[in-house]
Parts: structure tokens; sequence; C-alpha cells
């Protein structure tokens, strides 16, 4: 099984400034992934050309079952929250899991959030700035792979300091009690082996993923707990589109 992470920038390529959405299905084509996690997921906005950016990178993988989790609504500038993961009918932003295999039970946790600005000091820059940090979420996939049930935990956390830890421990608390094995992926804003040290997982893929053309840092993570292994080197790709790297890796239940 094939499992990816991918912070697609929603489907943005920095070589163009443009969003191209044949470019963009072809780069989740090209990684194969039979279970994929999605951060910055658009649905109808028009800087995407108003597409449901899930439902093309399910047609483009061939997963047989999906689901996409807006946390903000209307469009960049002019962004209010969803509390409540309905879907709904406005344009969206979000995050996304895609599977091959059929999916038991779906899944979403609203994650906490921090109310205040707070100081942030943002990658390349020297300064720091008051930020408000947006609503965040994980979806929560109880798969039938090809090794046994497996659950999948995929996730966006925030970027402000200390609060990022908070969310993460919180969230590996609450899928304790899921099926094992348990991967927890995503764009998780905190680097190198801190996300081992807070949750006690294992981590399959050790590389940066940002930025993508020559990254530095590994921001985004698979986790796991359980009879699962990578059956080899698990690698970050560069996919033409986004600022971040795709985390790609293949793993069997042992």
């Amino acid at each position: 099984m094939r499992i990816a992470t991918f912070n697609i920038l929603h489907g943005r390529s920095l070589r163009d400034g443009r969003v191209d959405l044949d470019r963009y299905a072809e780069a989740v084509r090209g990684l194969d992934a039979d279970v994929l996690a999605l951060q910055e997921v658009d649905r109808d906005q028009q800087r995407s050309h108003g597409a449901d950016l899930t439902e093309i990178a399910a047609e483009a993988m061939g997963a047989t079952d999906h689901r996409f989790a807006a946390t903000l609504r209307g469009h960049p500038g002019l962004w209010t929250a969803v509390s409540d993961h309905s879907q709904p009918a406005s344009a969206t932003y979000g995050i996304a899991l895609l599977s091959r295999y059929p999916v038991r039970e779906w899944s979403v946790l609203t994650l906490s959030m921090r109310n205040r600005l707070t100081p942030v000091r943002w990658t390349g820059k020297r300064w720091w700035s008051l930020a408000r940090d947006e609503p965040r979420a994980a979806l929560v996939a109880e798969i039938d792979a090809p090794g046994g049930p497996t659950t999948v935990v995929g996730t966006h956390l925030t970027v402000i300091p200390g609060w990022v830890q908070r969310q993460l421990v919180d969230l590996h608390g609450r899928v304790s009690s899921r099926p094992r094995p348990l991967v927890l992926m995503g764009d998780l804003n905190l680097v190198g082996a801190e996300p081992a040290r807070l949750t006690g997982m294992r981590p399959l893929v050790t590389t940066p993923t940002f930025p993508v053309e020559h990254p530095r840092r590994q921001i985004d993570h698979v986790l796991v707990e359980g009879n699962l292994h990578a059956i080899g080197p698990g690698r970050a790709v560069d996919t033409g589109i986004s600022d971040h790297r795709a985390l790609v890796v293949d793993v069997e239940h042992t």
C-alpha cells in the first residue's frame, strides 16, 4: 500500500503562479497513492477556477472513497469559520482524505483553536507579526486495507508556536482508541523529530519537504503506531505544484 500526504497550495505552482487543473490532476496521478491526505484544498473558489479539487484528485488517483472537510467558507481575505463541517454550498477551503480501498467509517474532528492575536515569524521573514489562527480539523477514516483494517488520520495543524504542539498532542489522544495500525499524516507545521517525540509514534519518512525547490525542513509527516512498516525509503516529491513537496512511502502490514 502506498500512502502520501501533500499540501497542494490550492493547486498553484510557484513556477508560474498559475492553477492549472490538468497539471494538478497529473501531479496527483503521478504520486500513485492508495491513500492520500491533502491540505489547503479549494472547492468552488475563483482562484482555482471554481473546481472541486477533491473530486479532481479522486478521479486522477482512482479513489473509491474520499471526503472533504471544509474549515473556512467564503473567499481569501473574507473567510469565515466552518464549525460543523456540514459541507456548505458556498465556496470553501479545507482538507481532504482519499482512498482506493473501501472506508468503513468516516469522522471529522474539530481541533482546538487559539482565539487571540499571537506573534508569528513567517518562513523567510526576519520579523515577527501578529496573526490570528484559523479553524483546523482532522479527517479520520477506518480503511479496509489489503493487510487488514487501518485507521488513517489526515490533518493540517496551526502555525501558532506553542499551540501547534498542543493541537498534535490533543489529536493523538482523541484517536488513541481507534483500531491499529494507526497512521497520522499531514502538514503538521512541526520540524523534524518533534511530532514523533510528542506522540510516541514512529516516523515512516525522514526527509525535508519545505520549501519545494530546495527543501531544508520537514514539516510534512507520516507517523504510525502498530504493525505497519515501510518497505522502502520514503521520498519527498516535487510535483511541479505547491510550495511543499509531497511525502510518499510504501508500507505493508506485518
